[in-house]
């Protein structure tokens, strides 16, 4: 009786939410052999050797160390930032597509006779290294030869490789760093015993910087070039299917999802995917076309399409696509793949002055930590030993005395605490870890760690897994994860790369100076600033920040630094090396978003919490934060530490506008392409009662020149100060939604809806955060309780709400064809009990400073542009 009743409402209601839990995904035996494959393994002693090419892919990021001065351990630091994917090119390419069911179509974004317009549709950077097949000096003189990709240094290897097994990746040559002797894996003179490099999985570029290839030993040529009539296109495995079946959605499956036919690549993403971006200092003269010195890999791509990107292979009137393919350039939902079921747009943190980044003593932190042994301890929950190996163990326990070392021109520096990383400081147990969780984020491990511990939007029954998120266990996946320990032994140089130079400040004055090729220096930059702002404009600003922004946004509290009013926050750190600045202008303090006042659905990010997936990775501490009462929001969604947001830095805020965790408050830009189908710029102004404006603004095209940054940064600080002339920004879908519901058993070889009712139709217009916050999977159980055990819902304190589930669950059942009207009657009703963020408008708060007069908000403006 449960189920059958549970199954005729979620047929119904869970798919008007937005989940689809019928719909039909066309999957092959393919999804099985990609979930069971086994896991890789480690490369014996003696790893292999991998095959010389013709081209050293390593030699422009060889040169860029150079360049920037780094040392051996920041090198390669920056080499697996650039390059590692950690094994997660089998997520991209089997796990998301037809265990998630949400499509990338690789071919769409990276195809090469798109190469100028990449920039423009995706935002992602080309790799300067790579060239379009047929163009002159390129070793491919047709697309026939890369399968309709780029030719990169390393593909004359990994080319001959497709179809075919064999290939040792590019990660099996890497030279690691010298050992440090004071790591307790590598203390009394032991071996090298950090993890094979191989398991980085380099692979080799695809032409965008920060996404990579390997050969798919599993392709059939034959099959492929029957299916696309060729190889320099993938227009027959990315195309739709007749609708065969007279049912609108069945037109729209392509053989994207179909493991049946193999690509020939796996495409992987890199941390630096998100991260890579252009110098502010030296921009490219032509962003479809940056040369090597016009690349930074730390600052945050403020231009990527990362949601679209990841839903490419979706059509607009999938739910997938309007849930999570709806965020700003250079925003991306943190709980995308491991979704919370909460709207939770943030932009891309800015990797700047790093060293400088404030830490948080005394955090209480459960976690692994390295040691020498495990002693009388045998439980694997606790401490583990790698096999093999000596005296390389991990143990878990609780303390409250961690530390963060980082290495400052050849000096080791241990800071007495650890960071708060995210959007609301949720990765607080330190830098490795949130290092390693990126990994995660990304898809690395997934099969073996963490894809049966997040939430399957499509399970709508308690009793079976995947009904809500679990905490993954980080100790199991080190044991079965051989890309996490090759991750986790190199994890201090990548935090080595987060401190070193490539991470230091880029001000507008030296970006001036670069621009104007000759001597540019700070007086000149304040003069010109005082030409546009007002005389005294830079001095005047220095004192209204001290008096009204230092609070939140200086990391050197007045009981160390003196008063604020007589700070130079400019001032450098004469213990750096480098001498960059000593104030990392924000204490990094959490403060509730009560009173910052923004965008309140990114503080209730839920993935930290206990008993969810990332629970390891956030202290007991933050968990403990004294609940935000003043939250308006439900009390089961301020527990857990939630409601706060981090104090961000304004170092070199010139250089990152829009504004906000959500690049809201500013100007929308977009980047126009060419390609009109690859146009992702969506209307947002609304009036009054949430309707979009028939006028809107125009949007600014995508302008990483000196200038064009500059003129983002004034546009938003204009908004910022002056929230009344800001008008409201509100995110709803762009086209129809349609999901298929029901059963649709065969007429002989044609599919038809049972009693004729196989779709609905949710209209375009719908809020596109209230399909990402409906609590469906609760909904869907109170219909049930509310028929069967209505004193079940009354023990659990929704007495209020039974007589309205009561009469929902009727007519949903009487009228199923209205059930997107029922829903829409509900609205209200839906909102206040099964919506984890109510707040739609994306633009407000942050009102600091709207009462400052005219002349004070230049003169910040002023101040600003000089940090």
């Amino acid at each position: 009786m449960k189920r059958t009743l549970l199954a005729a409402i979620a047929a119904f209601v869970t798919l008007a939410a937005g989940i689809g839990i019928f719909q039909n995904q066309h999957h092959s035996i393919g999804e099985a052999l990609a979930e069971n494959a086994p896991a890789s393994v480690a490369a014996p002693p003696g790893k292999p050797v991998p095959e010389m090419s013709a081209v050293d892919q390593d030699a422009p990021y060889m040169e860029a160390c150079a360049r920037e001065g780094l040392n051996e351990s920041e090198c390669v630091g920056r080499l697996i930032w650039f390059k590692a994917t950690a094994g997660n090119e089998r997520f991209h390419t089997y796990t998301f597509q037809q265990r998630i069911g949400v499509l990338v179509d690789w071919f769409r974004v990276l195809r090469a006779d798109q190469r100028d317009d990449r920039f423009w549709a995706w935002g992602i950077i080309n790799d300067p290294a790579c060239c379009k097949p047929g163009d002159p000096d390129c070793p491919a003189k047709s697309a026939e030869d890369t399968y309709g990709f780029d030719w990169c240094p390393g593909d004359d290897v990994l080319l001959k490789y497709v179809g075919k097994p064999g290939y040792v990746d590019p990660a099996c040559g890497l030279k690691d760093a010298a050992l440090d002797p004071d790591d307790p894996h590598s203390q009394g003179g032991k071996a090298d015993q950090r993890h094979s490099a191989c398991d980085l999985k380099f692979g080799t570029s695809t032409g965008a910087l920060g996404l990579r290839k390997f050969p798919n030993p599993r392709f059939d040529a034959a099959k492929w070039q029957a299916l696309n009539g060729g190889n320099a296109s993938w227009a027959g495995f990315n195309a739709t299917k007749a609708a065969a079946t007279g049912i609108e959605s069945d037109s729209r499956v392509s053989k994207l999802a179909d493991a049946s036919v193999e690509p020939p690549f796996l495409i992987g993403t890199t941390c630096g995917s998100c991260h890579i971006a252009f110098d502010p200092l030296n921009p490219p003269a032509d962003p479809a076309h940056p040369k090597w010195e016009n690349i930074k890999g730390l600052i945050g791509n403020q231009y990527t399409r990362m949601s679209e990107l990841l839903g490419s292979g979706m059509p607009k009137s999938a739910l997938e696509y309007q849930m999570f393919a709806h965020a700003r350039p250079g925003v991306t939902d943190t709980s995308a793949i491991s979704h919370d079921q909460i709207n939770n747009p943030g932009t891309i943190n800015a990797l700047i002055n790093v060293a400088q980044r404030p830490v948080f003593k005394g955090e209480v932190i459960n976690k692994w930590r390295k040691a020498t042994t495990c002693g009388a301890e045998k439980d694997e929950d606790k401490c583990w030993c790698e096999p093999g190996r000596s005296g390389k163990c991990w143990l878990k326990s609780t303390r409250d005395d961690d530390t963060t070392t980082v290495f400052l021109g050849g000096q080791k520096v241990a800071l007495p605490g650890v960071h708060h990383i995210l959007k609301g400081g949720e990765d607080s147990t330190g830098a490795h870890e949130a290092i390693q969780r990126v990994y995660f984020n990304i898809g690395s491990c997934s099969e073996q760690c963490w894809v049966n511990h997040f939430s399957d939007m499509r399970q709508v029954d308690p009793e079976q897994r995947g009904f809500g998120q679990t905490s993954f266990n980080v100790g199991q996946c080190r044991r079965d994860c051989p890309n996490f320990r090759a991750v986790e032994d190199r994890l201090q140089n990548v935090l080595d790369f987060f401190a070193s130079a490539e991470s230091d400040e880029t001000n507008l004055q030296a970006a001036r100076a670069n621009k104007k090729g000759g001597a540019y220096a700070l007086a000149d930059l304040t003069a010109d600033l005082e030409k546009e702002f007002g005389k005294g404009a830079v001095g005047r600003g220095q004192a209204v920040f001290a008096d009204n922004c230092a609070r939140c946004h200086s990391s050197i509290p007045e009981s160390t630094g003196g008063a604020f009013k007589n700070r130079d926050f400019a001032a450098p750190n004469d213990a750096h090396p480098r001498k960059v600045r000593a104030d990392f202008l924000s204490n990094e303090q959490s403060t509730p978003v009560t009173e910052v006042g923004t965008f309140r659905c990114r503080s209730l990010h839920s993935n930290h919490r206990a008993g969810h997936l990332y629970m390891e990775y956030a202290s007991d501490t933050l968990r403990k934060q004294q609940v935000v009462a003043d939250l308006p929001e439900r009390p089961e969604l301020k527990d857990g530490g939630r409601g706060y947001m981090r104090n961000i830095s304004l170092v070199n805020v010139w250089a990152t506008a829009p504004f906000m965790h959500n690049n809201a408050i500013g100007p929308e830009i977009c980047g126009k392409p060419a390609n009109p189908d690859n146009d992702f710029h969506r209307a947002r102004y609304v009036d009054r009662d949430g309707k979009l404006l028939a006028a809107q603004p125009d949007c600014l095209r995508y302008d990483p020149t000196v200038e064009g940054r500059f003129e983002l940064y004034k546009r938003s600080m204009h908004e910022l100060l002056n929230p009344k002339e800001r008008g409201s920004k509100r995110t709803l879908t762009n086209a129809d939604l349609i999901i298929d519901v029901g059963i649709r058993p065969l007429e002989g070889s044609t599919e038809k809806p049972l009693g004729g009712f196989g779709q609905v139709r949710i209209p375009a217009g719908t809020s596109a955060g209230f399909l990402n916050g409906l609590q469906h999977k609760q909904l869907i159980g109170d219909l049930f309780l509310a028929k069967r055990h209505p004193d079940k819902l009354e023990a659990a304190g929704k007495k209020a709400q039974l007589a309205t589930l009561q009469a929902m669950a009727d007519d949903i059942l009487k009228s199923p064809a209205r059930f997107v009207d029922i829903l829409r009657e509900k609205r209200d009703f839906l909102s206040a009990n099964y919506e984890t963020c109510t707040q739609e408008i994306e633009n407000e708060g942050h009102r600091f400073g709207e009462d400052l007069s005219e002349a004070d908000k230049k003169a910040l403006t002023a101040f600003l542009a000089t940090m």
